[in-house]
């Protein structure tokens, strides 16, 4: 039987959070990559990018691998229980259970991440621990079954990580190579380590209101667990 990865979609993803890692995992043999939502209808990402679902949460086989995303979107999905409850569902009887950037919050949300250890993007990397998880400074953590990736492009990282789990090193590697992934980025600049502090700066005022926001739903949803 074909390998079933399921990746959670809503309005407002972050295509790249999606689009990166299903590009690799899609590339895998016998691998069938599920895009799921409430209903089939279609959904707008954060940056207009328009997707279809294909699968139901009433619809949806038992997962091998469960995925959820991040983007502005999460904030929605954080108290839903509908959500929640099939996502824990689905980690019942996943063989990896994961996330790239702030899906992370999603499934601490369902309780997933209680004392595992996780990653998600560095401007809401305050938000795991209320959730219950062990906040790690990382591009990709694996904690058990539990593989999360950092910001956005860690995503193709969290992929070939997850990759080579499923199918060995050699494989993982030969993915890589057939998808050209060897970045090179014009600037230093891809953490708050290493960018200019005006740059970390600027790019903290731009989060300012969302983190503002999601750490009171992430406080409301840490209440419940």
């Amino acid at each position: 039987m074909a390998l079933q990865i399921g990746f959670l979609i809503f309005p407002r993803v972050q295509q790249l959070d999606l689009t990166g890692p299903y590009d690799v995992l899609a590339s895998m043999p016998d691998t069938e990559v599920r895009l799921i939502s409430k209903t089939r209808d279609c959904i707008t990402s954060s940056t207009g990018l328009v997707l279809t679902p294909d699968t139901t949460y009433e619809t949806c086989p038992q997962l091998d691998v469960l995925c959820v995303p991040g983007g502005s979107g999460v904030g929605d999905l954080i108290p839903d229980e509908e959500t929640l409850a099939f996502l824990r569902r689905q980690a019942a009887g996943a063989r990896y259970v994961t996330s790239v950037c702030t899906g992370a919050l999603v499934l601490g949300a369902a309780g997933l991440l209680k004392g595992r250890r996780a990653t998600t993007h560095w401007a809401f990397h305050e938000l795991l621990a209320p959730l219950g998880a062990i906040a790690v400074k990382e591009r990709v953590v694996r904690d058990g079954n539990v593989i999360t990736g950092g910001g956005i492009t860690a995503g193709i990282d969290f992929a070939l990580t997850l990759a080579a789990e499923l199918s060995g090193d050699e494989a993982a590697q030969a993915l890589q190579l057939g998808l050209e992934y060897a970045p090179a980025p014009p600037f230093n600049a891809g953490s708050p380590e290493t960018a200019p502090r005006t740059i970390v700066e600027r790019v903290r005022a731009q989060n300012a209101e969302s983190l503002a926001t999601r750490t009171r739903i992430v406080q409301e949803a840490a209440a419940r667990l």
